[in-house]
């Protein structure tokens, strides 16, 4: 850590292939999140390491990533988990080469990476987090999602106050765990998502199902398997989790709404691709199936 007149600050080194501004402009796409504040380039993120909340101020200088801790200075084990969940944030730690020496030649994807050059697959590195988000944006447009996201997140999530701003962190599994159904469907969540979640929840607090235990399977085939086996998560959200929780680059969305709405567009159809279609893209893009619909998902907020 290096001292400053905001008490301490670290750095972060990341690739040459890394554009901070283009992965801000993704994180910046909804005026209804709740989980991190951007101001000015400055990305406020809260942390709950170790029961420590950290209040993290990041920046971009020299092909660095700065984080500045306004309200404390954290501990040297807790700076350590800062980095990391920063590096998976990013996902700064892929090397990033041969996706672009394979979209460079892909006739869709060519023109995206030129565009978006440097931008990175934004992450969840909390599976409870990334679950619950998934399980949310089931079947209902973004905008809704980020709303019930926002009620869910202010009604049983934490938070700090730092120059009259207000910085949230998730729920944990273990307050959610304790709810009923219709603390949930008060919020205008359906009944089973209700029910999906509070059970998600209540497998995470027992220690049943964790990050840890599915890291242990070597094969990105066998998380999807077990997480499939949960009720409530299906293979778009299997997929989904794999690709933001734990960076499967080969993760493939195939149903997902966004992914559909991208290709039409990129390929000026009158109609969405049809699921044959998505295989054939599935079989250019092996490999990199993950940063390939996410460069298509960033395409999208360009005609918003």
């Amino acid at each position: 850590m290096k001292q400053s007149e905001e008490k301490c600050y670290i750095e972060i080194s990341t690739p040459m292939l890394f554009n901070y501004d283009e992965c801000l402009l993704f994180l910046a796409r909804s005026n209804h999140e709740i989980l991190h504040t951007i101001q000015n380039k400055i990305l406020y993120k809260l942390l709950n390491i170790h029961n420590e909340f950290i209040l993290c101020k990041i920046s971009y200088s020299g092909q660095k990533i700065q984080v500045h801790f306004p309200l404390k200075t954290p501990s040297q084990t807790a700076v350590v988990q800062v980095i990391a969940y920063i590096r998976g944030w990013f996902d700064l730690d892929r090397n990033l080469t041969p996706f672009y020496k394979m979209a460079q030649k892909d006739k869709i994807l060519q023109q995206l990476v030129k565009k978006y050059d440097g931008l990175r697959i934004i992450g969840i590195p909390d599976l409870f987090e990334a679950l619950v988000w998934a399980i949310i944006g089931q079947q209902i447009n973004l905008t809704f999602a980020y709303t019930l996201k926002k009620r869910f997140v202010e009604h049983f999530g934490e938070h700090v106050t730092y120059e009259g701003k207000t910085y949230w962190l998730f729920p944990t599994c273990e307050k959610i765990a304790s709810l009923n159904i219709e603390d949930l469907r008060a919020l205008q969540f359906t009944v089973r998502k209700s029910e999906y979640i509070i059970a998600i929840a209540q497998a995470m607090a027992s220690g049943e199902l964790t990050k840890e235990k599915l890291l242990k399977e070597e094969d990105s085939a066998n998380i999807k398997k077990i997480l499939m086996a949960i009720r409530g998560i299906g293979a778009w959200t299997a997929d989904y989790v794999l690709m933001k929780c734990f960076h499967n680059p080969t993760s493939f969305p195939i149903a997902d709404v966004g992914l559909h709405n991208a290709l039409k567009v990129q390929l000026a159809l009158d109609r969405k691709p049809t699921i044959d279609e998505l295989k054939e893209f599935e079989v250019l893009w092996q490999g990199w199936q993950a940063y390939a619909t996410f460069y298509l998902w960033r395409s999208l907020y360009d005609n918003v």
